[in-house]
């Protein structure tokens, strides 16, 4: 009886856990966090092909965020503008990570707001993971046309930032794809009512103003040190 209450305690260490947080208007979004060491990068280079150039995109675009988050106060316009482009574009890729944490994960616990039932708890995550999945193929599609036209600018002095984010976006979005497919079809799901997010989702209609000390102690709750950003950039 312990060792199989063991193995549990084990394989639930290495589930992911997704919330479902309330945007407004009847709106939801699926969100994690992985943990910090998960997002240092591997130093050494992975086999196969596709791993290879995933990784290497990834290394290059995550320099490029570096670079413009530190900006250059002497750049000019033009420095400025790309960084702030390619800071706005870090926050987006960022999202996708709730679908990629589900591209290996055979188990998983959905936090659902506990004024939600656990069938349209599940419901609602399966309506955003189909629309995931469709999303995603698309945009893997437009994004590989994009990402070999854009070795044009190889002619262009410097890091060519477009081509290095448009790489990771093609490996982003297969990534998503797959997480989303993975999430419909082959994870199992344990659910798990939270109060905290029945608040959060009545703070939506106020302004971010109004609503920022509360969301950022809400999130500090549940030890999400980003869902207030994450929060204010999707709540209606």
């Amino acid at each position: 009886m312990r060792q199989a209450e063991r193995l549990t305690e084990a394989m639930r260490d290495d589930d992911v856990t997704i919330y479902l947080v309330p945007v407004g208007s009847g709106r939801f979004e699926l969100y994690s966090e992985p943990p910090a060491e998960a997002e240092r990068a591997p130093t050494d280079e992975p086999d196969g092909f596709w791993r290879r150039l995933g990784h290497r995109a990834h290394e290059r675009w995550r320099e490029a965020v570096q670079s413009a988050r530190q900006g250059d106060p002497t750049g000019g316009l033009f420095t400025r503008a790309r960084n702030a482009t390619v800071c706005r574009m870090a926050e987006a890729i960022a999202e996708q990570r709730t679908l990629w944490a589900l591209r290996h994960g055979s188990d998983a616990e959905l936090v659902h707001p506990s004024d939600l039932s656990g069938a349209d708890a599940s419901a609602s995550r399966d309506r955003i993971l189909n629309h995931a999945r469709t999303h995603h193929l698309r945009w893997l599609g437009v994004d590989a046309v994009i990402l070999i036209a854009s070795g044009v600018f190889m002619i262009v002095p410097g890091p060519n930032v477009l081509a290095y984010y448009f790489a990771f976006r093609v490996v982003g979005h297969c990534l998503s794809w797959r997480g989303a497919r993975q999430g419909i079809y082959a994870t199992r799901w344990r659910l798990r009512a939270e109060p905290a997010l029945v608040e959060l989702g009545q703070l939506a209609h106020l302004s971010p103003a109004a609503r920022a000390s509360r969301v950022v102690a809400i999130a500090a709750d549940l030890n999400l040190p980003r869902l207030a950003a994450f929060f204010d950039r999707t709540a209606a």
